[in-house]
């Protein structure tokens, strides 16, 4: 199958585009605004339709958050099928439209098609002063690696749908997935940070590999640091594996060096492709204490220090350590 054409950018304003896999792109206005746009949908994951509608629109509006920008307004994106009936279509926009308000942001329109299959996100619009965006491109070797959500779940949501996940390893997961990554974003510009990347469809691993070959580096994790949603090994461990994460671990199998003690089950815990999962931000040793306590004081999930930035490997390559 051939590749989808890269169309060629020579337009100076465009500070952020195709190339590096960013989160966002982001087009300067003047030498104040630059705009931050992005749009992300998905078809539920979650049975109520309340919280499906709130983590589809943290999961858009994360876009903006991981790259220093304010969110400013949005469009809803949706498909739904006939009979779905207006009740259970309006409580997903409610939901949107909740954390659109949590947010600070106006959903000032959309777009609504017939589909077989429900699907809902946003298409957000935020604002960063150019210069100041975080892009995915920019971690240095030496840098502290840090992830303010635990991971898992896709293994939770996908045992949720085979009705096999214990009803309070969903509501963990529900709650995980439908908090904003505003926090972390303000910890970032208060600090200052090398990089980030949210975590989402990749996975923990594919998204610092792909910020580590964006950036030129390689990277280590520590497998003990890494925190898990409660009930995910156990979930894991009876087999709920989503389609995604063996693609991730497919496309990943010549990017990853498993450590002594490390087998293919930690590998594919890490690869487990997320919805609406938490900021992975590289930022230099020296301030990695600062940000730890501000990613606190702005009370994001966790602020735990996962990994560092190294030179050691070819870009990209990712070691996990036990």
């Amino acid at each position: 199958m051939g590749r989808l054409p890269t169309p060629t950018i020579t337009d100076p304003n465009v500070l952020v585009g195709t190339e590096t896999g960013d989160d966002a792109a982001i087009y300067r206005i003047d030498e104040r605004v630059a705009l931050v746009l992005t749009n992300d949908f998905f078809a539920p994951i979650v049975d109520d339709p309340y919280d499906y509608g709130q983590i589809a629109a943290a999961n858009a509006l994360s876009d903006i958050y991981a790259v220093g920008g304010r969110p400013i307004t949005a469009l809803n994106i949706a498909a739904f099928p006939r009979e779905l009936g207006p009740d259970v279509i309006a409580k997903i926009l409610e939901g949107g439209q909740a954390k659109a308000e949590e947010a600070g942001i106006l959903i000032i329109g959309g777009h609504t098609v017939d589909d077989k299959e429900p699907k809902y996100g946003l298409a957000a619009t935020g604002i960063v002063t150019p210069g100041e965006q975080i892009t995915n491109a920019n971690a240095q070797p030496g840098d502290v690696l840090i992830l303010t959500k635990a991971i898992g779940s896709g293994f939770i949501t996908t045992a949720g749908k085979a009705g096999t996940a214990p009803a309070d390893a969903i509501a963990a997961a529900v709650k995980s997935m439908a908090t904003l990554n505003k926090g972390a974003a303000d910890a970032m510009i208060e600090v200052g940070v090398n990089s980030a990347t949210d975590v989402t469809g990749f996975g923990l691993l594919g998204h610092l590999s792909q910020m580590a070959k964006a950036s030129g580096v390689s990277a280590t994790l520590n497998w003990p640091k890494i925190p898990l949603l409660e009930g995910v090994m156990e979930i894991a461990r009876a087999g709920s594996m989503s389609g995604g994460t063996a693609r991730n671990m497919e496309a990943l199998e010549d990017k990853i060096v498993l450590g002594e003690g490390i087998t293919e089950f930690e590998f594919m815990i890490l690869a487990d492709a997320q919805t609406s999962g938490g900021m992975l931000i590289s930022v230099p040793e020296e301030r990695s204490d600062a940000l730890v306590k501000s990613l606190v004081a702005n009370q994001t999930l966790y602020s735990e220090v996962v990994g560092k930035v190294t030179a050691d490997g070819d870009p990209g390559v990712i070691t996990i350590n036990s």
